[in-house]
């Protein structure tokens, strides 16, 4: 099915009460969105354990925005020129952490992938030194996303639910998250901070999971949508996600929570329609059923970024209830600024890398995709 924009606007009127986009008129121009700033509630010392991939650069330079005191450690490899005036410490996770002896921080936090060894030789190196412990865990912790709403109540993974022997040597990504959480919360008891993204999005993401999206759409012509315009969406601008969290940190929160956005489920069809508002591009959106992108072989979240259709088993996957995180103090960004500012980032690269994402699908299998659909119906 093939929808415009009087199409669309008529199904978000009657789908979300009128809000449409979800974007007031001023927010339109990425441009003119200035977040509020406020005063830290309170100058506190932060040690991050790396600080220089994805979302730790967008972590150091709010805190330092807001007065904190910032420590790096992490093995002096990437991103080096990155904040020169920082304390920097180096060391590896897997072990050498004496550069960490003797000192003292108000707030720790451990962006570590996924490798509970990593937490557990931190937090027992730490414990007495660190007051609270933030971890960056993930949705894919969870090991039900059946459930509507979904909370942070909801279980996550163990050996047994996973199907993984306690002696292999490799993990599952959702099942390392799930047990490098509880290795925190056994070592810094009642002093922790678990926090479950989801698909983190902005400029500096360089796994394209998002900026496929409006890359694609800015070039415009017929795009495939894939599913249907109301599959819900939740995703999260890496700027909303590490900001909140040194406030939180300031404040002292701990608990789990959810770093996920909106708080309404944004439906697939305002999430490109959104995308669509912030460039000039002539495009359509073809919308191609999952049963038919199934049978051709292309993937919900890999092939078609961003989108898993809520099937059997994950429906909850995209449907959080966020009144915890809102309490304390999660905001969002709105779509225009997240979408505006990732164009720009994809067009800072270099050419070549402008040229090769890393997800979504080329501009030929898409072709291929609907010619077969058109072709089917």
């Amino acid at each position: 099915m093939s929808t415009n924009r009087k199409d669309f606007l008529r199904l978000t009127a009657a789908a979300a009460g009128g809000l449409g986009l979800g974007i007031s008129p001023e927010s339109l121009v990425a441009g003119s969105f200035r977040k509020p700033k406020s005063p830290a509630r309170r100058a506190i010392s932060i040690l991050i354990l790396g600080g220089t991939g994805f979302i730790g650069p967008h972590q150091v330079r709010y805190a330092l925005d807001r007065g904190h005191s910032v420590t790096l450690f992490n093995r002096g490899r990437t991103n080096t020129h990155l904040f020169p005036g920082v304390e920097r410490l180096v060391g590896d996770r897997n072990g050498q952490l004496d550069a960490l002896a003797g000192r003292s921080w108000d707030v720790v936090i451990d962006n570590s992938r996924s490798n509970p060894d990593w937490v557990r030789m931190a937090a027992d190196f730490l414990k007495d030194s660190v007051g609270l412990y933030f971890y960056v865990s993930s949705r894919s912790a969870y090991s039900d996303t059946s459930i509507v709403p979904m909370t942070a109540a909801a279980p996550t993974y163990t050996y047994e639910s996973a199907g993984v022997s306690r002696d292999a040597e490799s993990l599952p990504y959702g099942l390392a998250k799930a047990l490098s959480e509880r290795t925190a919360q056994r070592i810094f008891v009642g002093r922790t901070n678990i926090v479950r993204p989801g698909l983190i999005i902005g400029p500096g993401d360089e796994t394209d999971r998002f900026t496929y999206w409006p890359v694609r759409i800015n070039r415009g012509g017929e795009v495939l949508a894939p599913g249907e315009p109301s599959d819900p969406v939740q995703i999260i601008d890496v700027r909303d996600l590490t900001e909140w969290m040194i406030r939180m940190a300031e404040d002292g929160t701990t608990g789990v929570f959810n770093g996920v956005g909106p708080r309404t489920p944004r439906p697939m069809a305002e999430l490109l329609y959104g995308i669509r508002a912030i460039t000039t591009a002539e495009s359509t959106f073809t919308w191609v059923n999952l049963e038919f992108l199934t049978q051709i072989g292309i993937r919900p979240y890999s092939h078609m970024p961003v989108w898993r259709p809520p099937t059997p088993g994950s429906e909850g996957f995209a449907r959080f209830d966020l009144t915890p995180e809102i309490e304390a103090g999660l905001t969002f960004r709105p779509l225009a600024v997240t979408a505006r500012e990732t164009l720009d980032y994809h067009f800072s690269r270099p050419p070549e890398r402008q040229e090769d994402l890393r997800a979504g699908i080329s501009a030929e299998r898409e072709a291929e995709v609907l010619a077969a659909w058109h072709a089917r119906r």
